[in-house]
C-alpha cells in the first residue's frame, strides 16, 4: 500500500486525461483572506494548525412557524423587509413550517476539525416529538448522538431538551436535519461545515475564499405542510410532485403586483470580487424524487469534494445533486462585473412530465449594481434552465463524453482495505415499489390494493420486499432488550411470500466487526421509474460501481452478471461518499470497513419512501462491542402494567 504522501505527489505531477484538472504543486500557501461578513459564532473561524480545539455550543429551538408571517412586514414590496429577523420568505406562499431558531435553513454550524460540538435541541412544538441527525458525522465514539429515533435515542418529547455532544472528526460539508416524520420537509434542517488548516488541505491552492455566505442549501418545496401532502397521497388521491424549489430559504416562483408592476420574491444572492476563486458548498436537503441540476451562467466550475471527501479536481458545466448529497465546487470570478444566474433545474418528479420545477439565484459581482431588486436580464424558464457541457453525477450512472459518473471520480484519499479484490461480507439489497396491501393504509377489506381505482392505488417502497418496523424502545441504549431473534431479513423469511403479502418487521442484517463489506444496491424499477439516493449512517463508503442495465432489472440478473465478471468495479481510487444514487433499472456497488460498532440505519433519503419502510438496520459487531451510553440516558417503551 502506498503512503498518502507518495500518492499525492504522484497526482500532483501526473498527467490527468479527459476533464480532470492537471494539478500543479501550489507555488505558495492559499491566501488566508478574512470573511466578508462577521462570523455568526466564535467557532466560525480560520483554522490554524496546532491551535487548541474549541467547545462550540449552540441552542436550536425547533418550533412550528409560518412563512411570510407578520415578521416579514411588507415583503416583497419592500425587499429589505424580506431579510428581517424572523422572516422566512420562502417562495412567497403563506404556509406552516418547522423551523430552527425561526430560520430556514437553520443556523450554520461552522467549526474546525477536532472541535467539540454541543447542541441543545429544544423541542418547542406542542404535539410532535423530534430528534436531530448530523448527516455526514460518523459518531465513532458517540453513536447515541446519531439522532435516529428508536435506534440511537428515544424521541425528544414536546417541551423537552436533548443535548447532543460529539467531536467534529469528519472534515468537509455536512448538514443536520430532523429524523422524524416530515419535519425535514417543512424546514427543520441546516448546514454544517468542518474546516481544516491550510497546511493539511491538499487542495488549498485551488481557491482564495471559503466564506460562510457561500453555503448553498437547496430543497424542493411546496405551498402546504408536508404532512398534509403525505397523508393525502397515501390515503387518498393526493399528489407527491413538488411545486417549487427554494435556495437558502428563498425563491422567485410567485409573482405579486403593485401599481401595475410585477414584483418577484427575492432570490438568494452570492457576492464575489472579480479575480478571485471561491469555494462554494452545495447541499440538497430535498425530500422528494427531485434530483437537482445546478449550473452558473458564463462560468464553469471545478469539483473538488463530495460528501466531505476530496476528489481529484474536475471541471464541469453542470452538476446533478440527489437528496442528502453535498458537493464542493470552485468558482473563478473571471467574468465582467455583472449579475449571472445560478440555475437549479428539477428532474424526474420535478421534470417536464410534471410541474417543470426550477429555481434561480444570483452570482453577484461586487463591481456591478448592488441594488437587490436587480437581476440578470435573461428570462429563464424550465426549458432553457439547462446549460450544455460536461455534467457530473449522471442520472443513468454512466460516463460518456458529456457525463461523468460518480465511480469515475478519483479519490484523493489513499487506497484502503475496502478496495481489496474480495470483500469479507457481501450483501445484495434490491428495492422497488410493491403492489401489496400495506397495513398502514390498505388493510381493511374494502381497501385491499386490487380493489382500489388507479388514482388511489399506492405501491409500497421496500428493501428486499421488507418494510422496516421500528421497535418501541431505542436499540442502542436498551441493547439488553435485544434478543438474537428480534431481527428479520430475507434469509430468515424465506417461508413467507413477501412479494404478495406485506412483510413488516425489525429489518436488519448483522455484520462482523472490522469486516470489509460490499453492498450491491439494485433498483428493479418494475413498479416505478425513479432514482433512489441511499444514505448510510455511521460510515463513508467507496462507490466502486454504478450502471443502468435497462428499463428494469432483477436481482437474479445482477447476480448472474456478477458471476460472469460483468459488474464493473473501480478498486483503485473509488470516491468516498455517504449518500449515493442508484439508477432506475440498474445497480450501485459500495464498499466500506465495518469498523464502527453499533446499530446503523440505511435508507432511501426520499422522505415518503423512508417513512413507508424503505429502510433497514445494520448491526455492526456484537452488543458488547458497542460504546455504552452516558449515565441517565433517557429511555422509552410501552407502559403495560399487569392490572
Amino acid at each position: 500500500m502506498l503512503p498518502l504522501l507518495v500518492i499525492l505527489v504522484f497526482h500532483f505531477f501526473a498527467e490527468i486525461q479527459g476533464n480532470f484538472v492537471h494539478i500543479d504543486k501550489p507555488s505558495g500557501p492559499r491566501k488566508m483572506l478574512p470573511y466578508s461578513e462577521p462570523p455568526s459564532h466564535p467557532c466560525a473561524r480560520i483554522c490554524k494548525k496546532g491551535a487548541s480545539p474549541m467547545t462550540c455550543r449552540y441552542t436550536f429551538e425547533v418550533e412550528y412557524y409560518y412563512t411570510m408571517g407578520r415578521a416579514c412586514y411588507d415583503c416583497p414590496f419592500n425587499v429589505t423587509d424580506c431579510y428581517r429577523p424572523g422572516c422566512i420568505p420562502a417562495e412567497g406562499s403563506k404556509r406552516g413550517a418547522v423551523s430552527v431558531n425561526r430560520q430556514i435553513p437553520g443556523p450554520a454550524i461552522e467549526v474546525c476539525l477536532g472541535d467539540r460540538i454541543v447542541v441543545d435541541v429544544v423541542n418547542k412544538m406542542t404535539s410532535e416529538s423530534t430528534t436531530m441527525h448530523w448527516h455526514g458525522i460518523h459518531q465513532k465514539e458517540t453513536p447515541y448522538a446519531d439522532g435516529v429515533p428508536y435506534v440511537a435515542q428515544c424521541p425528544t418529547l414536546p417541551y423537552d431538551t436533548f443535548r447532543y455532544s460529539f467531536d467534529a472528526l469528519q472534515a468537509g460539508t455536512h448538514w443536520y436535519h430532523s429524523h422524524i416524520g416530515m419535519q425535514r420537509a417543512d424546514g427543520d434542517f441546516g448546514p454544517m461545515v468542518i474546516r481544516i488548516p491550510d497546511e493539511d488541505n491538499v487542495l488549498a491552492g485551488f481557491y482564495d475564499y471559503d466564506l460562510s455566505s457561500h453555503i448553498i442549501s437547496i430543497c424542493d418545496w411546496d405551498d402546504s405542510l408536508s404532512l398534509e401532502r403525505y397523508l393525502g397521497h397515501v390515503n387518498s388521491d393526493g399528489g407527491n410532485k413538488p411545486k417549487s424549489i427554494i435556495i437558502n430559504g428563498l425563491g422567485r416562483n410567485k409573482e405579486f403586483e403593485k401599481d401595475g408592476k410585477i414584483i418577484h420574491m427575492p432570490t438568494a444572492r452570492f457576492f464575489v470580487d472579480q479575480g478571485y476563486r471561491y469555494r462554494f458548498r452545495v447541499l440538497n436537503s430535498g425530500v422528494m424524487n427531485c434530483p437537482l441540476e445546478l449550473s452558473i451562467d458564463n462560468h464553469t466550475f471545478t469539483l473538488i469534494s463530495t460528501d466531505g471527501n476530496d476528489v481529484m479536481p474536475v471541471e464541469a458545466k453542470s452538476l446533478i445533486i440527489f437528496s442528502g448529497e453535498r458537493f464542493d465546487i470552485i468558482v473563478e470570478a473571471n467574468q465582467m462585473d455583472d449579475l449571472y444566474w445560478i440555475r437549479v433545474k428539477g428532474l424526474q418528479d420535478c421534470g417536464p412530465d410534471y410541474n417543470k420545477v426550477f429555481q434561480l439565484a444570483v452570482l453577484h459581482y461586487t463591481g456591478a449594481d448592488a441594488t437587490l431588486e436587480n437581476h440578470p436580464k435573461e428570462v429563464v424558464d424550465y426549458e432553457n434552465a439547462h446549460l450544455e457541457g460536461l455534467q457530473i453525477n449522471s442520472i443513468t450512472g454512466e460516463s460518456s463524453e458529456n457525463f461523468l459518473s460518480i465511480p469515475d471520480l478519483q479519490a484523493i484519499q489513499e487506497w484502503d482495505e475496502s478496495l481489496k479484490e474480495k470483500p469479507d461480507f457481501k450483501y445484495i439489497i434490491s428495492f422497488d415499489f410493491e403492489a401489496i396491501n400495506n397495513s398502514d393504509f390498505q388493510s381493511k377489506p374494502n381497501l385491499r390494493f386490487n380493489n382500489l381505482d388507479v388514482e388511489r392505488k399506492r405501491k409500497t417502497p421496500q428493501l428486499n420486499h421488507i418494510s422496516l418496523k421500528m421497535p418501541n424502545f431505542a436499540l442502542l441504549p436498551s441493547r439488553n432488550q435485544v434478543s438474537d431473534d428480534i431481527f428479520c431479513n430475507k434469509e430468515n423469511m424465506v417461508d413467507q411470500n413477501c412479494t404478495v403479502e406485506e412483510c413488516k418487521c425489525y429489518h436488519a442484517v448483522k455484520i462482523p466487526l472490522n469486516a470489509t463489506v460490499e453492498l450491491i444496491f439494485i433498483d428493479e424499477a418494475a413498479g416505478s421509474v425513479g432514482n433512489h439516493p441511499m444514505h448510510l449512517h455511521g460510515f463513508n463508503f467507496r462507490v466502486v460501481g454504478m450502471e443502468k442495465i435497462g428499463d428494469s432489472v432483477t436481482p437474479e440478473e445482477i447476480e448472474s452478471r456478477d458471476k460472469l465478471g460483468l459488474l464493473k468495479r473501480n478498486l483503485v481510487d473509488a470516491p468516498l461518499k455517504d449518500t449515493v444514487n442508484v439508477p432506475a433499472g440498474g445497480y450501485t456497488i459500495v464498499r466500506f470497513q465495518a469498523s464502527n460498532p453499533g446499530y446503523w440505519i440505511l435508507h432511501c433519503h426520499l422522505e415518503f419512501h423512508a417513512e413507508l419502510g424503505m429502510s433497514m438496520l445494520l448491526q455492526v459487531g456484537e452488543k458488547e462491542d458497542m460504546v455504552p451510553v452516558p449515565d441517565n440516558f433517557p429511555s422509552c417503551g410501552d407502559y403495560t402494567p399487569d392490572w
